[in-house]
């Protein structure tokens, strides 16, 4: 009895690859064993970047922060410990885009904070 390879389901596989890596550069987009290295690893990066972007968020509006707070005669620690003292629910997202935005609304939280 002939050996059954189910070709539909391989070729399937083989065209989701390199369907995923179109756009790249050289073979890696069009031989199979090289695209699938290469979109194997796009993924990995893929998975490990979607953690890091929340910590670099976090870093850019911390960055916001104290620019903003520096301004207002405080450093970032000070402001955000009064903050947490004030009872003020404003997170570091919102608190950045008004340091950024609107420096007038954050003047005015960083002088009732003094």
């Amino acid at each position: 009895m002939p050996r059954s390879v189910n070709h539909v389901a391989s070729r399937a596989r083989r065209k989701k690859v390199l369907k995923a890596a179109k756009g790249y550069w050289g073979r890696r987009k069009n031989v199979w064993t090289v695209a699938k290295n290469a979109v194997e690893r796009g993924m990995q990066y893929a998975y490990r970047d979607r953690k890091q972007k929340k910590r670099e968020y976090r870093k850019l509006w911390i960055q916001r922060i104290n620019a903003g707070a520096r301004l207002n005669g405080m450093s970032y620690s000070q402001f955000m410990g009064k903050v947490k003292d004030a009872n003020i629910t404003l997170n570091r997202k919102v608190l950045a885009d008004l340091a950024m935005n609107h420096p007038e609304a954050f003047a005015a939280i960083a002088g009732k904070l003094k």
